[in-house]
């Protein structure tokens, strides 16, 4: 239940400006801005909360963006003496992207498809060469053209049709992930009049060239709950349904197997999934169940040849893979090709004429296992670097024995390779460049075992400068994310290089709630082992203290989305273990929100989270929820970042936690709070627009130290 409570008293004059001088001249030092209180009583199991800043939910409320503005001010203001600092990095950093860069191209039938960046651009062009990589090159779509003077803008699920004469887009302009989709006709160069709003961009195309499947999601929650089939030349109004998931936990997406025989509606959520499939060659058929969802069954289908192929978790709780004639899918008729194995993952296949790549997990690392379908021994591609991620990329082609993948470290650029499967040679194609005097031979990367406290290794990933010293002096920045099963591997960033070479250790904890050590690894960090991923994030920086990578009053921690979440709890929990927190688009309300079946991400959460309608969930969400665990006491710097658009994250999640601690915090540590008020979840769209928020966060920690150039 819930209650606005009307005491006047309570209300407070919202401070609109952060200088607060009353002879209207600036003051010396930046003055906070202060959100009015409006006590809101929220019930829930006879339990009473008190939420001041409940009233921030009103988005069209001139108060409301008055008080995001306000903060914006306050942290420009703050930062303002780091301008020269935060420009220097911004140069530093964008000045490490080539200008002009084009990706490897793929092969897909008689064309070689790419994207490609010009000097000053900030999208990608896609274009293709029919024949030979000679040949005159077709620019399908110039997203710098369609954005225009836009703030933001952002296209997603670019397609050909299978004869290769239409493409299908999707595009977004505010960054809510609602989207545009359109068609273009490729012979001739214009635009359909099929322009179809409201749309997510997930879409299928049917073989007949002419019919797509289409999702769309609710309007006000953004679940992926209908699919709809279009021919080119309808009205799209009278597009027909031809799948609505009615239940609130699930949601639905099209896709179309590898072999371009299928198309198939997944619907799924944290614990289960069903897939309805339809030859692609009748696209006004009826899509058939493969098998009927049941709780705690997840899985997923492929075909290949006359089987069909399921990676599912029956009887396998690190997977497995079976198989059936395309013609019986009942799951007595499955057969085991790949069986499970306690301490390997098994994360997906990719199907060829004669070999099977299959990416596995095992100790936290992906490897790639080649298995030829003629019985003959498998291998697989050795790696040596002790921290790394692999796999494979581009590969629409069955008939080929060349594998398509891309390897890359936290010293290695991205990289990729074609692999010859029966030669079992490498052909490297293409590094990612990094301008500038880049030199890999100047980091170190390693991987390292933190004990937590119930006696797990938690996997640490951690790179540095070669001349970095391990005397407790040095400064570190450890990440972490921690849910779904998302596994954060150790990858390469340029960006990065920016605090590397300024001293900076930089680490990733690959804590539970994450999938890196196998499933068990994912569910020991969910529902009520929640707090497992945050104490994992705590006893790695402690490890990190020990080993003498660095100390409390150098070391800092992020995370974003979830793993703002992450940043929000160990910020309660131990303040004084960190000097600077930095979160992104945090979810720091996690009992309001998970109350809330009305927005985004609730319903479909509940078997990550635990449902807290449900007193048992309720009391130990309840327990680490970040906004509610906010107390009067001393916290480490902070700067949180938010967009007005999100999505995943709204808004006023964080911008409710920053009100609460300014009112409650008893030190005169930095608080900032950043909204880009023209983005969403993933913040700016632009390749260069988007590092202006990467300098902020790294003038932040850099000015914290001391470090001025």
């Amino acid at each position: 239940m819930l209650h606005i409570l009307k005491t006047p008293c309570l209300v407070f004059i919202l401070l609109l400006t952060a200088q607060g001088c009353s002879n209207g001249q600036p003051a010396e030092t930046p003055k906070a801005p202060i959100a009015q209180i409006q006590a809101t009583e929220l019930e829930q199991h006879g339990d009473v909360r008190v939420d001041n800043y409940y009233w921030l939910r009103e988005r069209d409320n001139p108060q409301t963006l008055a008080y995001l503005e306000a903060e914006n001010t306050y942290t420009d203001q703050v930062m303002a003496s780091t301008a020269e600092l935060q420009e220097s990095l911004y140069q530093e950093i964008v000045g490490r992207i080539a200008q002009d860069d084009t990706s490897v191209p793929y092969q897909l039938d008689d064309y070689w498809y790419y994207s490609r960046v010009e000097e000053g651009g900030e999208y990608p062009i896609y274009c293709r060469k029919r024949g030979s990589l000679e040949s005159v090159e077709e620019v399908l779509l110039d997203v710098n053209e369609l954005a225009g003077d836009h703030a933001y803008f952002a296209v997603r699920g670019v397609k050909v049709s299978p004869d290769h004469r239409l493409l299908a887009f999707a595009s977004d302009q505010v960054g809510r992930r609602i989207y545009t989709l359109q068609f273009k006709d490729l012979s001739s160069g214009k635009m359909l009049d099929d322009a179809i709003p409201g749309a997510t961009a997930n879409t299928a195309w049917a073989n007949d060239n002419s019919t797509i499947f289409y999702t769309k999601q609710d309007p006000q929650t953004l679940r992926w709950d209908r699919v709809y089939r279009h021919t080119l030349g309808d009205d799209p109004e009278t597009d027909p349904l031809v799948f609505e998931e009615t239940d609130e936990t699930f949601s639905a997406y099209v896709a179309k197997t590898k072999s371009d025989r299928y198309i198939s509606i997944v619907s799924n959520q944290t614990l289960s999934s069903e897939v309805r499939l339809l030859d692609a060659d009748h696209p006004r058929g009826d899509f058939e169940i493969f098998l009927p969802r049941q709780r705690d069954h997840e899985y997923s289908v492929d075909h290949f040849g006359d089987h069909f192929y399921i990676l599912t978790n029956d009887q396998a709780r690190n997977f497995r893979l079976m198989r059936t004639p395309v013609d019986d899918t009942a799951r007595d008729s499955w057969t085991e090709v790949i069986g499970q194995r306690q301490d390997v993952l098994l994360e997906g296949v990719e199907m060829f004429r004669q070999h099977m790549v299959v990416a596995e997990r095992q100790k936290g690392l992906l490897q790639l296992q080649i298995r030829p379908w003629d019985g003959s021994e498998p291998h697989y591609l050795e790696f040596d670097e002790p921290a790394y991620l692999a796999y494979p990329s581009d590969n629409p082609e069955i008939d080929t024995t060349i594998l398509r993948f891309v390897y890359t470290s936290m010293t290695t650029p991205q990289t990729t390779y074609d692999y010859d499967m029966e030669q079992r040679t490498k052909t490297l194609l293409k590094q990612q460049p990094v301008l500038g005097d880049f030199d890999p031979a100047n980091y170190v990367t390693e991987r390292l075992y933190a004990p937590a406290r119930d006696g797990a290794q938690i996997p640490v990933s951690i790179v540095y400068r070669k001349d970095f010293v391990k005397d407790g002096q040095r400064p570190l920045l450890l990440y972490a994310y921690g849910s779904y099963g998302a596994s954060m591997d150790a990858t390469f960033r340029s960006d990065r290089l920016s605090l590397l070479d300024r001293g900076f250790a930089y680490a990733i904890a690959h804590i539970r709630g994450g999938q890196e050590m196998g499933r068990p690894w994912y569910e020991d960090g969910k529902l009520l082992h929640k707090m497992n991923t945050f104490t994992d994030f705590i006893d790695s920086a402690e490890f990190l203290v020990a080993e003498g990578y660095t100390q409390p009053s150098k070391l800092f921690a992020q995370g974003g989305s979830a793993g703002g979440l992450l940043m929000g709890v160990i910020t309660n929990l131990r303040p004084d273990l960190f000097h600077g927190v930095v979160s992104h688009v945090p979810f720091v309300d996690v009992v309001t929100t998970m109350l809330d079946v009305d927005i985004p991400l609730t319903s479909g959460e509940w078997d990550e989270w635990g449902d807290p309608r449900e007193k048992e969930y309720y009391d130990y969400m309840l327990s680490y929820s970040p906004y509610d665990n906010i107390e009067a006491k001393d916290y480490p710097n902070l700067l949180i970042t938010t967009g007005l658009h999100d999505s995943q994250v709204q808004y006023w999640e964080p911008a409710k936690y920053v009100a609460k601690l300014r009112a409650m915090k008893t030190d005169n540590n930095r608080l900032l709070l950043k909204t880009n008020m023209d983005a969403g979840h993933g913040g700016a769209s632009g390749r260069f627009k988007r590092h202006e928020q990467t300098a902020l966060v790294y003038a932040f920690m850099l000015d914290l130290l001391g470090i001025e150039k």
